[in-house]
């Protein structure tokens, strides 16, 4: 019993049949075709495949082993290469451009310039089309997210605010200015963690990883940081809030609390320039490693 096909994705389809221009694979939506160039060397019939299908500019299905640079359901910052009459097609990895129809362009797009859309599959005639007008496709609702969860962003928009970021390929979120060290553009991707979720349902994100949950576990990842800097930190209370992050991925307060349980079981010095790590012996170390 074949799998339902998935037009826009990726497929395990078995080889039916092979052929000069290439290999014919067996799906519910009938033979697709997968062209010489892409066929695995070793591929022979019976054997699996895992593919992308889209339709080509006949209409018909062709399976690739290329991978585009984004999936149908997924946002992506795409460069236009083309304008005909139909719209403007972008680049997004595979033989056949992706087309962004006018009516599905939120401004003018142009050759050259790299626009967020999101790829879709267009329901009435099931080919994969793309949109600048992502707003209907961004979850507003039952967020399923939670306060100091690791995510996946997407540069939007920027704004007085600051930058307005896709989380998860769901969501729209905000990085604050004053919360951003690093140059960002429209379409980098970055990692971050969510900071708030407002009770309106909107998401405050901060870059990088989500500190640690408490301060026991926080005083590890001191101790391992200390051990991974030759057993020294240029950290201290002297230390912007943003430095600590960078560096060690937890705010100032934890850093803080961290460094005195540390300072009073011995296995730090605090030192004006930063914290050392204190020489103790194995037995000792163990023991007060047992927070």
């Amino acid at each position: 019993m074949e799998t339902h096909l998935e037009i826009g994705r990726f497929n395990d389809l078995k080889i039916k049949k092979e052929t000069t221009i290439g290999v014919y694979l067996d799906s519910d939506a009938g033979e697709i075709l997968m062209p010489r160039k892409y066929v695995p060397q070793e591929a022979r019939a019976g054997d699996s495949v895992r593919v992308f299908v889209y339709r080509d500019s006949e209409d018909r299905l062709i399976a690739t082993t290329l991978t585009p640079a984004a999936l149908v359901g997924e946002f992506a910052c795409l460069k236009v290469v083309a304008i005909s009459r139909a719209g403007a097609f972008l680049d997004w990895g595979v033989q056949k451009d992706l087309l962004v129809p006018y009516s599905e362009q939120a401004g003018k797009m142009e050759v050259g310039g790299k626009y967020i859309v999101r790829i879709f599959l267009d329901e009435r005639t099931q080919r994969i089309t793309a949109t600048t007008r992502i707003t209907r496709f961004i979850e507003k609702e039952n967020v399923d997210l939670h306060e100091g969860e690791n995510v996946g962003l997407l540069v939007y928009r920027t704004t007085d605010l600051g930058i307005k970021v896709i989380v998860n390929n769901r969501y729209l979120g905000m990085l604050y200015k004053n919360e951003v060290f690093e140059k960002l553009h429209i379409g980098d991707k970055a990692e971050g963690y969510v900071k708030r979720i407002r009770p309106d349902g909107k998401i405050d994100v901060m870059l990088g990883k989500a500190g640690p949950a408490d301060i026991e576990e926080a005083k590890v990842v001191i101790l391992n940081a200390l051990k991974e800097h030759k057993g020294f930190l240029p950290l201290g209370d002297h230390s912007e809030p943003e430095q600590i992050r960078e560096i060690i991925h937890m705010s100032k307060k934890t850093f803080k609390k961290a460094v005195g349980g540390l300072y009073k079981k011995e296995l730090i010095e605090i030192k004006e320039d930063g914290i050392r790590l204190k020489r103790v012996d194995k037995a000792k170390t163990i023991h007060l490693f047992k927070f």
